[in-house]
């Protein structure tokens, strides 16, 4: 027996602003559902495990216990990672030149931390 990731879930005090930056970061769609008593936006592609936003009343207030790492795919890390900012991301720690290193700590609109990692 073995369990699968259905949702990588974010409490969010905007969620569909949340869902519609992190829907431009992987190019993957946004959709809201409107579940009775849990309406919650969705973040993927019609299979496979997704991003979902859901709206609650208190910001966040401390560090992020997980975070996504992401990997570009169309181009450098240093192009991401303005594509990134463009898009609202803000660098948190650049540890690039670090020991240990490549990596570049971002957060989201709402201050979720993720990593954008070097690409292949």
């Amino acid at each position: 027996m073995r369990s699968a990731i259905l949702n990588v879930t974010f409490d969010c005090t905007d969620a569909r602003a949340q869902a519609e930056f992190w829907s431009q970061v992987t190019r993957w769609p946004a959709t809201f559902h409107d579940m009775p008593g849990n309406p919650f936006w969705r973040v993927g592609e019609e299979t496979g495990a997704s991003l979902v936003f859901v709206t609650v009343p208190e910001p966040k207030t401390t560090k992020n216990r997980i975070h996504l790492d992401l990997l570009p795919r169309d181009g450098t890390q240093a192009e991401e990672l303005e594509r990134l900012q463009a898009l609202g991301a803000r660098v948190v720690d650049d540890r690039r030149t670090a020991t240990p290193g490549s990596w570049i700590v971002l957060a989201d609109p709402e201050g979720n931390e993720f990593c954008l990692e070097e690409g292949d």
